[in-house]
């Protein structure tokens, strides 16, 4: 915070689009918790930068989860909105994740389920009649009992990564909702590192990546 002001990471901007770093714990929309959430942050940003009346367009494209934090994209016009939007429905917006898992795990490997959530109690589980996920990875690191891994999603199903992790025995570290072993006060080991996506204009390929971060238990790697 600075002069009353929300400090962000803005990694791009552009007439069409911008790319930020989104924190830890900040929702990506306004929830029920009533907190401050990143579209909120960056339409001020927006309205303070450029001296804006009113209310600020801000199109919200994709999602992450509240604990995780990485690279987000969102769209300043609604055209921008629209075709970044038919790229999410057509898997063209290639998301990349570090996560920190339990147990062994292979070095590689795909996974394919069936996902359904609970709207009521905001829980996903594996299930026959849910929606198919799948999800590569690749080990990086072992270290004792933790292994960081490299995800590439291929599907963006609601918990997705957290779920069929924990489904097939390797839940992530830190997560409250999806490994029963988390530890009150651990921060989920989840980043969303890397994001590719058409410029919603030019078309042209456009890669945006984040450092491994330095908070526990990434830094052990």
């Amino acid at each position: 915070m600075e002069d009353g002001k929300v400090m962000i990471n803005v990694l791009y901007e552009d007439n069409h689009l911008i790319v930020v770093e989104k924190e830890i714990n900040i929702p990506t929309q306004a929830d029920d918790s009533k907190d401050l959430d990143l579209l909120t942050i960056i339409k001020q940003y927006l309205k303070d930068k450029y001296h804006k009346p009113g209310n600020v367009y801000l199109g919200l494209v994709h999602r992450l989860d509240r604990p995780v934090g990485g690279v987000m994209v969102f769209a300043k016009t609604s055209k921008a909105a629209s075709r970044l939007s038919e790229q999410v429905r057509c898997h063209d917006l290639k998301k990349k994740y570090y996560a920190v898992v339990l147990n062994d795990i292979e070095d590689s490997a795909t996974l394919k389920d069936k996902l359904l959530k609970d709207s009521k109690t905001n829980i996903v589980t594996v299930n026959d009649k849910g929606k198919e996920a799948i999800l590569s990875f690749k080990l990086v690191k072992k270290v004792n009992n933790l292994s960081l891994i490299d995800i590439d999603l291929k599907t963006g199903r609601s918990h997705q990564i957290r779920v069929q992790l924990s489904h097939h025995g390797n839940p992530l570290y830190g997560d409250q909702k999806y490994n029963k072993d988390a530890k009150v006060g651990e921060q989920i080991a989840l980043f969303a590192y890397s994001l590719s996506f058409y410029h919603p204009i030019t078309k042209e390929v456009m890669t945006f990546s984040l450092p491994l971060p330095k908070r526990k238990p990434f830094n052990i790697f």
